[in-house]
């Protein structure tokens, strides 16, 4: 029997090794561990791979969203649109800054928010759209922009799942006034510890979140506005700027492992494999089934050595954490379905041919 975990680190931290313990050994050496020359050379590159003006080094891919909703002027008694099928910290970053989170259904094929259903949401107290590029599918950004520039509504892209994703050929994390996107390890391009970034073309949003991730402050012992300490650090910087170089290639390893699976599980009809918008791309931070079998299917697996998971078992809305906003079990069926029904396989940088067939052998055996 093999053992297939859900994600395994070491096939690309192997590779980088030389060149991390070069970094650590760089920002060590140098006695300069927060703010200096690693976090802007990070910044540089990490902007000119989302062919945008300016990014924003921060703390994690919270704060990158709580900092961009508090750049842009978003306070209480305002609302917020976002997906009803997310993480939960795409919702915590609109109540940070006092706002509402108002959940929205998404496209049953493709996971994403669902643009026509956007508009029939938006209330005079609506300032902004959070679109999030789910599972590494980039949003329907075309009509989210249009609708967002009929009504004067903000755009804040969650982009922490979709490093390097494009729709019509213009990359996530570029379309926005800003957008928040996470390091975390876990994630596509991961630190060896927390970190998150904003990316944005707006000069005056890159100037404000600067001063406000830095305690307030553009000069030292000067303090402008109340700021925070949200900065991501020097090691971290260094870390990512060396796994950087190598994101292209583990996403085009992301994207044939996820072909094998849908050309090999597309012939099982209680399946639902991952759909894909024909002017998408997709980086496949994670690979998601979907089946009424779920639970019996993930057991099956788990006695058999494969690891899975389940992304997001309980939707933000039907959270303790957001009762207060009284929304009931039946009040958003789709994303309720998705969390009743959606499992992750194991898709990462290095999985071998042998071990995808493995996963593949164990899920058909399961529905024979």
């Amino acid at each position: 029997m093999m053992k297939i975990p859900f994600l395994n680190f070491e096939p690309m931290h192997v590779s980088v090794k030389e060149d991390m313990y070069n970094a650590f050994n760089q920002v060590y050496n140098s006695n300069w561990f927060i703010m200096g020359e690693h976090l802007s050379a990070f910044e540089k590159e990490y902007a000119i791979f989302n062919k945008v003006k300016h990014a924003i080094g921060v703390s994690n891919g919270l704060d990158a969203l709580f900092l961009s909703l508090k750049a842009l002027g978003i306070q209480a008694g305002d609302e917020v649109i976002v997906p009803s099928n997310t993480y939960i910290a795409t919702a915590l970053a609109v109540s940070y800054v006092g706002a509402t989170p108002i959940f929205v259904e998404p496209n049953p094929k493709t996971y994403n928010i669902d643009p026509e259903l956007v508009e029939q949401s938006i209330t005079s107290k609506t300032k902004a759209i959070i679109p999030v590029h789910l599972y590494g599918q980039a949003c329907e950004m075309d009509k989210i922009m249009a609708i967002a520039t009929k009504y004067n509504l903000l755009v804040i892209e969650d982009n922490a799942q979709s490093h390097g994703a494009t729709f019509q050929g213009k990359c996530t994390g570029s379309w926005g006034d800003a957008n928040g996107t996470s390091f975390y390890p876990g994630k596509n391009l991961g630190a060896l510890g927390d970190g998150g970034a904003i990316t944005t073309n707006r000069e005056d949003v890159y100037e404000k979140i600067k001063i406000l991730r830095n305690y307030g402050s553009a000069v030292k012992y000067k303090h402008d506005v109340i700021g925070h300490n949200m900065r991501l650090d020097e090691m971290q910087a260094a870390f990512l700027s060396v796994k950087l170089k190598s994101l292209k290639k583990w996403t085009i390893q992301r994207q044939e492992i996820a072909k094998k699976y849908s050309e090999e599980l597309s012939q099982i009809e209680d399946l639902i494999i991952p759909f894909t918008h024909a002017e998408a791309t997709h980086v496949y931070h994670l690979y998601v089934v979907r089946t009424e079998k779920r639970d019996s299917l993930q057991k099956y697996l788990e006695e058999r050595g494969v690891s899975t998971m389940v992304h997001y078992p309980i939707p933000p809305h039907l959270q303790q954490a957001y009762s207060f906003l009284g929304k009931t079990e039946g009040t958003f069926p789709i994303a309720e379905n998705l969390a009743k029904t959606s499992l992750s396989l194991p898709i990462w940088p290095g999985l071998k041919d042998a071990e995808v067939n493995y996963v593949i052998e164990k899920i058909k055996e399961f529905y024979n």
